[in-house]
């Protein structure tokens, strides 16, 4: 895969001394933070590890990544002229492509010469005697700053499970998540990849088509929908352009904050006939909307259990080795893991070159020097490629060293799992916000307008403070842990904490099994606009020093 050619113009500013905010990571979240910034007219620099803007499609290069939900919603909103300008080429962009709008888009709003490339956040400290955030890089510069935002993303932290031996494998190994940027050519060779998800059910196809051989390690197997990709269509992509913001406004208002065609039909109370139809349906659609086929999928065991045994029915049609297909046929709830979406996927284990290999009850024992050992058996490799996800939204954040009033680390904090006012603060760190982060709708929605209704919330709050004279705010304990309590009662509600999902953190081990996602992409929007016309209800506000006396405001 090309590189895109990025501006390489240098930041004219150094990237020390004091400015309003600084912002952490270049992806979707940081680069429309600190263009809001630009518009509030405050200083900012952003610092991003990596040597272009582009976040998680910057990183994630694996063979077939591209997105999950369609190019013309996943997408800046906050520009119509962008909006217009900007012609997708298929129907699901591709990692490439999404990388070059990014590009784009720093280019266009002018964003790079606040961006400091190939520099990761080490540490943040707030101060309490001056108020201010202090941030240390891994360059060996400090910046002192009003504000520290965190647009880290929910799916940056990679996660490569311990396993014996791995030092002493003499081939290439390989992480999804941090994919060589020229690419890998797997011709001819053995390759084993050790996890299902969604990068490896991406992965897999194109994977098998070059390799001499395939090994696919399953731990658990997972639901994936066609996608049916292709060129846009050229009369889809014109009527939504003529109607964009209704498009956009119709889509906000849907559970998770995408076009899912939501039906609002019960799948229990419509005859087989009828449920078998509209699954067939979806399944010729294509993607995510297969969730939204019946109302009462992710609430009833018994309506999910019936979309469950359709798409497993499919697998049994699509696998001609009956033993192979029940391997690969799921026996959770659909959607409690996160639902993927796939070009070819089943259909590759009818391949003479593709091998599965079930290790859900007798894991991995080894990595050897020549390939890996699973039940005593060891199957020889080239390369191994690890698709086997993220520390999920908390993952990035806790690798930086945050410490808030009275030197108390982020860790310690979240040290029972994480805990949030709305997503978007913690108590006892001040001014120090978290877009996307857990609490918030985030990774159970269309991440872009999450993302944008979280900036522009950050924005508008940092813009009441600058006009009412506030220097900082933090959230009350009894708002987060109210808070806490229902983000943890709506998701109780549903189907989601029945199985063992990174959602929960349970991939990790030794994460505390947290259900970190909120649910329902326009009831918290309502919720943040209820807070911010209060007032900020739930906040600490103080006015900042005043000699030795300190105004405090609580928002209740």
């Amino acid at each position: 895969m090309a590189e895109v050619q990025v501006n390489s113009m240098e930041t004219s500013q150094k990237p020390g001394g004091n400015v309003d905010a600084v912002i952490v990571g270049a992806g979707f979240a940081g680069l429309y933070m600190l263009h809001r910034m630009h518009g509030l007219g405050l200083s900012a620099r952003l610092f991003e590890a990596g040597s272009s803007v582009g976040g998680t499609w910057f990183w994630n290069r694996y063979p077939g990544a591209r997105c999950d939900v369609e190019s013309l919603e996943y997408s800046y909103q906050f520009s119509e002229e962008l909006q217009q300008e900007w012609v997708w080429t298929e129907r699901y962009a591709p990692q490439s492509e999404i990388l070059q709008y990014l590009n784009h888009v720093a280019d266009r709003f002018a964003l790079r010469r606040d961006i400091y490339l190939n520099t990761r956040v080490q540490a943040a400290i707030f101060d309490e005697a001056t108020q201010r955030w202090t941030i240390e890089t891994s360059t060996g510069d400090r910046v002192s700053a009003k504000f520290c935002v965190m647009a880290t993303g929910c799916l940056s932290s990679t996660n490569t499970p311990h396993f014996t031996g791995l030092e002493r494998f003499a081939g290439s190994s390989y992480h999804t998540g941090n994919w060589p940027h020229e690419g890998v050519d797997f011709t001819d060779k053995r390759v084993g990849v050790i996890g299902t998800g969604s990068s490896g059910i991406q992965s897999i196809p194109l994977i098998a088509q070059q390799a001499s051989h395939l090994f696919v390690f399953q731990r658990t197997p997972t639901y994936t929908i066609p996608a049916h990709n292709g060129p846009l269509d050229s009369e889809v992509e014109r009527a939504i352009k003529a109607n964009y913001a209704n498009f956009r406004e119709q889509n906000k208002q849907m559970l998770f904050g995408v076009d899912f065609q939501y039906n609002e039909a019960s799948a229990l109370e419509t005859t087989p006939e009828e449920r078998q139809r509209e699954y067939e349906e979806r399944w010729t659609y294509g993607g995510l909307p297969f969730l939204g086929a019946f109302a009462d999928l992710l609430f009833s065991k018994e309506a999910n259990d019936t979309a469950a045994e359709f798409v497993r029915e499919k697998i049994r049609a699509i696998v001609h080795d009956p033993t192979i297909a029940e391997q690969l046929a799921p026996r959770t709830v659909v959607g409690c893991k996160r639902l993927c979406v796939d070009t070819g996927y089943y259909d590759t284990f009818n391949r003479s070159n593709v091998t599965l290999v079930e290790v859900s009850d007798s894991p991995i024992e080894e990595i050897t020097e020549h390939g890996l050992r699973v039940k005593g058996k060891e199957y020889e490799l080239d390369a191994i490629v690890f698709a086997t996800g993220f520390d999920a939204m908390t993952g990035s954040l806790l690798k930086i060293d945050i410490r808030g009033k009275g030197g108390r680390s982020l860790k310690e904090a979240w040290a029972e799992g994480p805990r949030t006012y709305l997503g978007v603060a913690t108590v006892g760190f001040p001014n120090l916000f978290t877009i996307t982060g857990p609490g918030s709708p985030s990774v159970l929605t269309n991440m872009i307008p999450s993302i944008e209704q979280h900036v522009e919330w950050i924005a508008d709050c940092i813009r009441y403070m600058c006009d009412h004279g506030f220097a900082c705010i933090e959230p009350t304990l009894a708002a987060q842990d109210a808070w806490v309590d229902h983000v943890n009662e709506v998701a109780g509600a549903t189907l989601y904490p029945t199985c063992n999902s990174w959602y929960l953190g349970a991939n990790i081990p030794g994460k505390p099994r947290v259900f970190m996602p909120y649910i329902g992409f326009p009831p918290y929007v309502q919720k943040c606009n209820d807070v911010a016309a209060k007032g900020y209800a739930g906040f600490l506000l103080i006015r900042g020093h005043d000699g030795e006396r300190e105004v405090e405001l609580s928002r209740g």
